[in-house]
């Protein structure tokens, strides 16, 4: 239990790391970055709404943490 409770600080600690990063990176007024937009992904624009559902990059990225977290259980 103790080793679920370590490994969620360090969830936690990664989480707050890319959060700062993230607010840091739009402060100096970097470009924005679209990660993942894959064919597939559902977006709808309109007016004053945007909407984007990430279907295939969903499943692309379920695929690849499955292979990788086999890989290291081993």
């Amino acid at each position: 239990m103790a080793q679920l409770g370590r490994w969620l600080v360090v969830l936690g600690l990664t989480a707050v790391v890319i959060g700062l990063g993230l607010m840091a990176w739009e402060r100096l007024g970097l470009p924005r970055v679209q990660l993942l937009r894959l064919p597939g992904d559902i977006v709808v624009e309109r007016e004053k709404f945007r909407l984007y559902i990430p279907i295939v990059t969903g499943i692309v990225l379920s695929v690849i943490l499955t292979v990788l977290f086999n890989i290291f259980r081993k």
